[in-house]
Parts: structure tokens; sequence; C-alpha cells
């Protein structure tokens, strides 16, 4: 299952409805990519997994910010 791992932001659980209402179950996805980010503070690459709203985050206040804002470590990445 896909996970961003700063944020933790899983799938979500959602209806599809039909014209006449019927509701069906289904899921939501999150929009998750593995990427290498390089953080200057720690002077390597990092690999992670992170949805595109986590990246256009780092890209505003950077990735060192945006870990220590939910609590995670990205030295053990």
């Amino acid at each position: 299952m896909a996970k961003s791992d700063i944020t933790g932001k899983r799938r979500m659980r959602a209806h599809h409805v039909s014209h006449s209402n019927i509701k069906t179950k289904c899921w939501k996805h999150v929009n998750v990519h593995q990427k290498r980010i390089w953080v200057p503070e720690l002077n390597r690459f990092v690999r992670l997994y992170l949805t595109t709203r986590d990246l256009r985050t780092i890209d505003r206040i950077g990735a060192l910010a945006y870990a220590k804002k939910f609590g995670a470590c990205l030295s053990s990445y």
C-alpha cells in the first residue's frame, strides 16, 4: 500500500455514486512517487516516498523543515 514517508498520508475510503444514487465502495489512492531529494543540511541524497503535494511544499520550504513539521527524521532514510 502506498504511503508518504513524511506525512503518513494513505488511501481514503470513498463511494462511487451512480445517477440513481446507488453507492459503491471504492478507494481513492494517493499520488505517491519515490524520489531522491538532496538535503544540504545532511550533505547527502535521501530516497523517500512522497506525494505530489509533499514535493511542492519541499520546493517551497525545504525538506528538513517539512520533515521537522511532521516529526520525521530524515537521517534514518
